[in-house]
């Protein structure tokens, strides 16, 4: 059962509410990261999916999406959640870009009485009702067995980190790391202490810097999101090295499903954003109508290679059904 704060309890023997809060209707702010990022529009896509098909079933979902606009700007997303917090929304999905600097805002929330569902990246918070997500540490051990196998357990690798803060890309180094050292100790991970920064242009300088440092030392590289993998593959196809190293990407864009295709990129480890998106809202609407809620909900992960990605589950990955939905 839904826990009601002393604020939440009061307004109810006062007879006040808040908006969204009358039988069957609800107002639900989804916070991403960002907006640009294909992987943010699949996320947007999924939620609006739940809140036409709930809409459909008779219960209204008034669905506000607003990202900030850096998606390293811990105190604009902070001040989105404070904004929303002000507007008395039923409940908040939230993407935190920060594991730690979203806390205070997502706690002020439930004692003002708004639930918050964390999806993609964890909150370093007991005050939210589900996290919903990739297991992104098996995410990053399947790209490290990947990278193992078309290594045949030799070579020189590095690993291009995101950035600081962030538990979810944290999540896949870690599991990268852990799973190539365990099972593959004739790999030598030769950086791993790098970052891309957050955008596809920061990640190419960081790139063509560790390219230039370790020049014609390289068997493997693995970079962990969306614009890593993209800055990387670009510094790749500057020097003309794109295919001729064993390259491990993760998350979707039709570059990378292309560049597989050229057999300039090995492997992405896919995620599921369009269902992350679609189970947030839907949880949260079951969580505000007093029905149980699992804690945590995994979304699934896949790698896709050449040898799958014409596969029927590898193709609902790479392209799920975003104009559908974004209109």
């Amino acid at each position: 059962m839904r826990k009601l704060s002393v604020l939440s309890l009061l307004c109810l023997l006062l007879g006040c509410h808040r908006a969204g809060d009358s039988a069957k209707s609800f107002t639900i702010a989804v916070i991403p990261q960002g907006s640009t990022h294909e992987y943010w529009k699949s996320i947007h896509a999924g939620a609006a999916k739940a809140a036409q098909e709930l809409d459909a079933s008779g219960v209204k979902v008034n669905l506000i999406w607003k990202a900030p606009l850096r998606e390293d700007d811990r105190e604009q997303q902070t001040q989105v959640v404070e904004g929303f917090i002000s507007q008395n929304v039923s409940g908040i999905v939230l993407a935190p870009f920060d594991s730690y600097a979203l806390v205070r805002p997502v706690e002020e929330a439930a004692a003002a009485g708004i639930p918050t569902l964390v999806v993609d990246s964890g909150l370093d918070s007991q005050k939210i009702i589900s996290f919903v997500a990739t297991d992104n540490k098996k995410g990053g051990a399947l790209a490290a067995d990947e990278m193992g196998k078309l290594l045949n357990g030799k070579g020189k690798v590095l690993l291009l980190r995101y950035q600081e803060g962030v538990a979810s890309t944290r999540a896949r180094e870690d599991g990268f790391v852990e799973k190539l050292k365990s099972a593959y100790p004739g790999i030598d991970l030769i950086s791993s202490n790098q970052f891309a920064g957050p955008t596809r242009e920061t990640a190419k300088q960081a790139s063509e810097n560790l390219l230039t440092r370790y020049a014609g030392q390289i068997q493997g590289v693995f970079t962990p999101n969306e614009s890593s993998t993209a800055g990387m593959l670009l510094a790749l196809q500057d020097i003309n090295r794109a295919g001729k190293v064993t390259f491990i990407g993760f998350d979707v864009s039709d570059t990378f499903i292309d560049a597989i295709r050229k057999q300039q990129l090995q492997g992405i480890v896919v995620q599921n954003p369009f269902r992350m998106g679609d189970l947030g809202v839907r949880t949260m609407v079951d969580y505000l109508q007093n029905k149980p809620v699992s804690t945590r909900i995994d979304t699934g992960v896949m790698l896709v290679t050449a040898d799958n990605m014409d596969s029927a589950e590898a193709q609902l990955l790479l392209h799920p059904p975003l104009a559908k939905y974004l209109q």
